[in-house]
């Protein structure tokens, strides 16, 4: 399988990682067996970069992960190159908020290793910027949780190619986590180029496009049945019908080949760039097997041009997060 680095001088990995917040019932409902079932298959295929956070389920998916770990404890070391985040939070209302406050941020990785069960996780990431908070003076304590041995190197999710030069400007910025696939584009305006500038991973999560890029693209009734679905206009408003048959052209295609869409999904993605990782999440093994299919494939340049004739720049309807959804993630075009 493609392997590459996750940051410079960080740890060569399957360039297909795991996303787990498939783990904590977001996109419906996964059993703690499913869920060890998709890790088994993992470590089966060598893919090992995990990604979870804190607030995927409330610490769920992490305890899931770290119910899994204990099998390996004291048997060396453990199997997975583990990620996780923190910086997402509630107030006592429910409303959601960011803090990058050190001490908030060192006191909720602290709660994740206990959840993982692990001492130290290979990569700790800003899961949203928090504007009270300068990201040098962010970076500057990012840095002496390095040197403290709890994360081996830091990252940021969903920022801006400026907020990434600013950081690294500081300390080595090891990967920068945004959406990225055939639907979600907009990493190609900026951001994919100040990673390979600087040597940071771009770690693309939904690779394809929440279902929408699969054989089994989501229907209505699991729209309804989605908390985050139901909320966002690519899947409802009469978009979830528009995009369906838009998206169609590339299930045609991957018939032809005799291939899963799912699996020439993430072999565009990975395509795109060397920096570039893919961390899909599934609840199914089988979905799983079609996710490492895409990460072995090595597309000609005829095929990824047809690809992108079929599904060109700004086909999918309907923004990728509703006004609630887009408060966090920092605008750059």
């Amino acid at each position: 399988m493609l392997k590459r680095r996750l940051g410079a001088g960080g740890p060569e990995v399957a360039a297909l990682g795991v996303g787990a917040m498939s783990f904590s019932d977001f996109y419906g409902p996964v059993s703690v067996e499913e869920a060890h079932a998709v890790l088994d298959a993992a470590l089966d295929a060598g893919v090992t970069h995990l990604d979870t956070s804190n607030v995927y389920g409330m610490g769920r998916s992490e305890e899931t992960i770290g119910a899994y770990l204990k099998r390996y404890a004291g048997k060396g070391d453990m199997p997975f190159t583990i990620a996780t985040k923190a910086a997402i939070t509630k107030d006592a209302e429910g409303r959601r908020s960011f803090d990058n406050a050190p001490e908030h941020l060192e006191a909720e990785l602290d709660q994740s290793l206990r959840r993982l069960g692990v001492e130290r996780v290979a990569l700790f990431y800003v899961h949203r910027r928090d504007p009270r908070h300068e990201i040098e003076t962010v970076t500057e304590f990012l840095a002496t949780l390095v040197a403290k041995g709890k994360i081996a190197s830091f990252g940021f999710s969903e920022i801006a190619p400026t907020s990434l030069r600013r950081a690294a400007a500081v300390a080595p910025v090891a990967a920068v986590q945004s959406e990225y696939s055939l639907q979600t584009r907009l990493p190609e305006l900026g951001l994919i180029q100040a990673c390979q500038d600087l040597g940071t991973a771009l770690v693309a999560f939904s690779p394809v496009g929440r279902a929408l890029l699969s054989d089994t693209p989501p229907t209505a009734e699991r729209v309804a049945a989605s908390g985050f679905l139901s909320a966002n206009p690519r899947f409802i408003g009469g978009n979830l019908e528009r995009n369906l048959a838009a998206s169609a052209p590339l299930r045609d295609m991957a018939a032809d080949m005799g291939v899963a869409t799912a699996s020439l999904a993430i072999a565009w993605t990975l395509a795109k760039s060397p920096a570039i990782h893919a961390i899909p999440g599934t609840r199914s093994t089988a979905h799983f097997a079609e996710l490492v299919a895409g990460a072995e494939m090595n597309l000609p340049p005829e095929t990824l041009a047809e690809i992108e004739r079929r599904l060109p720049v700004g086909w999918c309807h309907g923004a990728r997060y509703s006004a609630a959804q887009s408060v966090g993630p920092e605008d750059y075009c």
